[in-house]
């Protein structure tokens, strides 16, 4: 046989044996391993898990809130979800490794895609889901959309195309009390602040207060277009409320209220002076943004990712603020 019919005849034999081959591109891709959440206790009742630092990313799987849960003897009201349905799954699969009572309800604090892109799996565990009835807003609005479709983009395959945002069962209007397993729990709605729909949850008997995205302990807070003025009058709210511990949206849990408050407090106040002088001397935004000493919060987590966009957010707020003659 000649060189040329031995090549041919070994090409044939290599592209049939290819052929008879199950294809490579028609099987399943491979799973992404399972996440595993250990919450930490934080009081007799309630538990917590603790996102990491920074913004969300594929590379922390979206982690990058918190979320938590109390147990009574009659079921448990979970606080938040999460940013993906797979850490929802793992807070399911870890309330299971410390009580087997039903996951009852959830609270949501806003409709932030950090915290409740979680809920499915809550969903099918059996919860009812509760919010503010001002996150019909976050729906209505086209927002739910367009930052689903963002996510999808940036957090795949962790959010991918099977992926919800879920509506609450209940639309709640304003401050709600309700009582489960012999624990008394408080739903404190803020008024406004970091999203229109932000409420807390206070759980009474343990002086337990879980405060979503109103307290950020450790890192530069998210503020994008938020009222920063009634954040923090939301602020008085919590220290009346007279906590022995708060777990905040994002940052490990405080134990000393008020001294952790003064970090997200003086940053919102520095916002509102630096931006509100430059609306009332006529100074442009990349004038006035240069010009500020951020040098207290430059080396915090998320401080390139967030600043600009909470002082961009603040400066269109003072000017709307002076023109109403700072009604609110």
């Amino acid at each position: 046989m000649s060189i040329r019919a031995t090549a041919c005849a070994l090409l044939a034999a290599v592209l049939a044996g290819i052929a008879a081959a199950p294809p490579a591109l028609s099987q399943p891709a491979p799973k992404e391993p399972a996440i595993t959440l250990a919450p930490v206790r934080v009081s007799e009742h309630g538990w917590f898990f603790q996102g990491e630092a920074g913004m969300a990313s594929a590379a922390n799987r979206g982690f990058m809130s918190n979320a938590g849960f109390v147990v009574t003897r009659e079921g448990v009201v979970v606080f938040d979800a999460l940013g993906t349905p797979a850490l929802g799954e793992a807070m399911v699969a870890a309330i299971r490794k410390v009580t087997p009572q039903p996951i009852r309800r959830v609270v949501v604090s806003h409709y932030h895609a950090d915290h409740v892109y979680g809920l499915q799996p809550l969903k099918r565990a059996g919860a009812e889901i509760w919010a503010h009835r001002k996150g019909e807003q976050y729906f209505t609005s086209g927002q739910a959309g367009e930052r689903l479709a963002q996510r999808r983009r940036d957090l795949f395959p962790w959010v991918d195309a099977s992926t919800a945002v879920l509506r609450p069962d209940l639309w709640i209007d304003g401050d709600t009390d309700f009582r489960l397993g012999g624990l008394t729990f408080r739903i404190i709605h803020a008024e406004g602040a970091h999203s229109p729909e932000d409420v807390m949850l206070f759980v009474v008997e343990d002086r337990l207060l879980f405060a979503g995205d109103l307290l950020f302990a450790g890192r530069v807070p998210f503020v994008g277009n938020a009222d920063s003025k009634g954040w923090l009058r939301a602020m008085d709210k919590m220290i009346a409320a007279k906590p022995a511990v708060v777990v905040p949206g994002h940052g490990p849990v405080s134990r000393d209220v008020e001294r952790d408050l003064v970090l997200t407090r003086d940053y919102l106040a520095l916002l509102r002076e630096a931006m509100g002088k430059a609306v009332a001397e006529l100074e442009s935004f990349d004038e006035a943004y240069a010009r500020v000493d951020w040098g207290r919060f430059r080396d915090l987590p998320a401080f390139e990712q967030a600043n600009r966009i909470n002082a961009y957010g603040t400066y269109l707020l003072m000017e709307q603020e002076a023109l109403s003659g700072g009604r609110k």
